[in-house]
């Protein structure tokens, strides 16, 4: 089973700490769409036939594209790839474009889950962020994405802002439990180079946190949603049984899958591909027959890296047999040896053969892996 990975670039402006591929210029739609449907074509072979099990539309802001313009994307995709496994179709939005007449324009389409971005409902929150909702659009749109039939609903909310307080956190999460959302993605406020985020911290007009204080915004995030009866089933995500997110899984589970537009990345086991980070770039090239994008061969190292990389921030860990059947018994004892300093200190925990990061490694999982890895 595979993924696709369809990245639709546009935004009607740029968040404050966002450094995603997109743009604000929506003039460009057509011609990218005729692009992304001609290396469709062109690229469909990567997953060599593999039934296409997830599609997920991601930005950028997905939800600036009309109904007809993802009905011509999903006729393209049934054109060359296998969907008869095809499970769960997301849409990646924002709440203000989700009225109830947009919402009623896609139900015909394949879309069974909503990845809504609201951030916080906070109003400060979402002012200093530079959203382009307010708390009540976003309440909104979750109840009308309820009405609509949509159960599957996943919300983004951001975490570890300047002068965040836990009370405020906590006045968050209450929300998102009265809303009674299935799944939550929770990361903490990252400041990413080439960002207005960023520039604002080089002129020293925002602070971040101090590491005790992101830290106990973190342990009220996974204690607040374990009391609910959310599964924590990878490090920045939590849902209720049976609302995993399928897609971001096949990810942390070494499935292969194919990444559509400018700036996407694909894996099939042997490589890594990503597309080139120009729109305009991208479109000449699609137009020119040969998509521009780079192209890495995967050593075993590479492959035995990615799985320490991915496998570790989930709830499943690693499987020392696993590393041993797929890389041989030198990486396995290589893992092993490599997290003894970590099991001694409960920053791991060891379950059989299975490797698992305790609450403590948590806090600490990018320093852990690093050590894991073998370069």
């Amino acid at each position: 089973m595979s993924g696709l990975y369809i990245h639709i670039p546009f935004c009607a402006r740029r968040c404050l700490y966002c450094d995603f591929f997109s743009h604000t210029d929506m003039s460009h739609t057509a011609d990218y769409l005729e692009a992304l449907s001609e290396e469709i074509r062109l690229r469909h072979g990567y997953l060599a036939g593999e039934p296409v099990e997830t599609i997920y539309f991601g930005g950028g802001t997905p939800s600036q594209l009309r109904a007809e313009d993802f009905s011509q994307i999903f006729e393209m995709i049934g054109r060359y790839f296998d969907l008869s496994a095809c499970r769960e179709v997301t849409l990646e939005a924002n709440p203000d474009d989700l009225s109830a007449a947009y919402l009623q324009a896609l139900r015909p389409l394949p879309f069974n889950r909503i990845s809504m971005g609201v951030q916080s409902f906070d109003p400060e929150d979402l002012l200093f962020l530079q959203r382009r909702h307010d708390r009540e659009q976003a309440l909104r749109a979750v109840a009308l994405c309820q009405e609509q039939g949509y159960t599957n609903i996943s919300i983004d909310l951001i975490y570890g802002l300047p002068g965040q307080t836990a009370d405020k956190w906590k006045a968050n999460l209450d929300e998102v439990l009265r809303l009674d959302i299935p799944h939550i993605s929770a990361y903490h406020l990252i400041y990413e180079e080439g960002t207005a985020l960023h520039r604002l911290l080089e002129q020293e007009k925002v602070k971040p946190l101090e590491e005790e204080e992101s830290l106990e915004l973190f342990s009220i995030l996974i204690d607040t949603l374990a009391e609910a009866g959310y599964r924590h089933y990878e490090i920045s995500n939590f849902a209720r049984p049976g609302y995993f997110s399928q897609h971001n899984r096949s990810y942390w589970q070494g499935k292969k899958y194919l990444g559509l537009g400018p700036s996407a990345h694909s894996y099939n086991g042997e490589s890594r591909e990503w597309n080139v980070s120009s729109l305009p770039g991208y479109m000449q090239a699609i137009r020119a027959g040969k998509p521009d994008l780079e192209r890495e061969i995967l050593t075993v190292s590479d492959q035995y890296n990615d799985y320490i990389i991915t496998r570790l921030r989930t709830s499943d860990g690693i499987d020392l047999r696993e590393i041993a059947s797929l890389f041989g018994a030198d990486y396995q004892d290589y893992c092993y040896k490599q997290s003894h300093p970590f099991l001694d200190k409960g920053l791991l925990v060891r379950d059989e053969e299975r490797l698992r990061l305790t609450r403590r490694g948590i806090f600490l999982s990018d320093s852990l892996m690093r050590e894991l890895i073998r370069l």
